[in-house]
Order: C-alpha cells, then structure tokens, then sequence
C-alpha cells in the first residue's frame, strides 16, 4: 500500500476478515482469563502441580493450545513462568510445546485454520478427524523428541 504499486481495495480484499475477528476474540478471551482467573490462588496450586517441570509445562501447554490456539495459550502461561526457578529453560520449553502442540488438532495453530480455509476453497475438505488421526502422532512424538533434546 505505501508503495502505491497495489490499490488498497485489492488488498483489503485478500484479507480474511472472519479469521482476523477470530484471532482478534481469542485475544479479548484471554486477557478476560488473565484478569478474572489468574489470582494468586491459582499461581500457588500451579506450584504444588510441579509446574516448572518440562513435561508438565509442556503437557500444559498443548493442552491450552488446542483449547484456544498457541499464541494466546503463550500469553496466558505468561505469568506462570516468570515466576518459575528457571525461567529461561522454561520459555524454551514453552516455545518448544506450544510451537509443536499446534499441529495436534486443528484449533491448535492459527496456520491450521488458514490451511484448510485455502484448501476449502479448492474444493478439498480437511475435517477435524483426518487432521487428528495425523496430527496425534506428529505432535506427540515431536514434543517428546524436544523434551528429550532439552534434557
């Protein structure tokens, strides 16, 4: 657009608005999360689970993932892990398990939704059955090769 070489009515054609108002939600949903569940309760009981333990941070993390998407997942295990003895290896692990957990379902990357909108639009259907059947196998044992790695 600031090139001028495009209109920007082409592109504001290309953009895919419900998948924008997605995304855009899952925001508002999680900063709703942070303010109404996140209290100093929770945080104590996430340290009694053993918490800053790699598998559990990652179990945890592809389980929020494909709850509400990796990227929103990441910000609300934020104030989990700066609290954590190891903060550092546990944002690596963080990376690690959200990055990976979202090729579990199809809810659990961004990406995936925009894939199979694509594909939709050819004609070619990716159901939530097919993408799990191989999403399963990929994601666990890609997070159990990065647990090993960073051990």
């Amino acid at each position: 657009m600031l090139t001028l070489r495009l209109r920007p009515e082409r592109i504001y054609r290309e953009i895919d608005w419900a998948l924008l108002l997605l995304f855009a939600g899952l925001f508002i949903v999680v900063q709703g999360i942070e303010k109404a569940v996140l209290v100093p309760d929770i945080l104590d009981a996430a340290e009694r689970f053993a918490f800053g333990t790699p598998a559990v941070l990652a179990a945890v993390a592809a389980l929020l993932s494909n709850l509400v998407s990796n990227v929103p997942a990441v910000l609300m295990l934020k104030p989990f892990i700066v609290s954590l003895a190891e903060p550092r290896r546990a944002w690596l692990v963080l990376a690690m398990a959200s990055t990976l957990a979202g090729n579990l379902t199809v809810l659990g990357s961004v990406a995936n939704l925009i894939v199979i909108e694509r594909a939709r639009r050819q004609r070619i259907e990716i159901d939530f059955w097919s993408h799990l059947t191989l999403g399963v196998p990929v994601t666990l044992a890609t997070i159990a090769c990065g647990l090993w790695w960073m051990s």
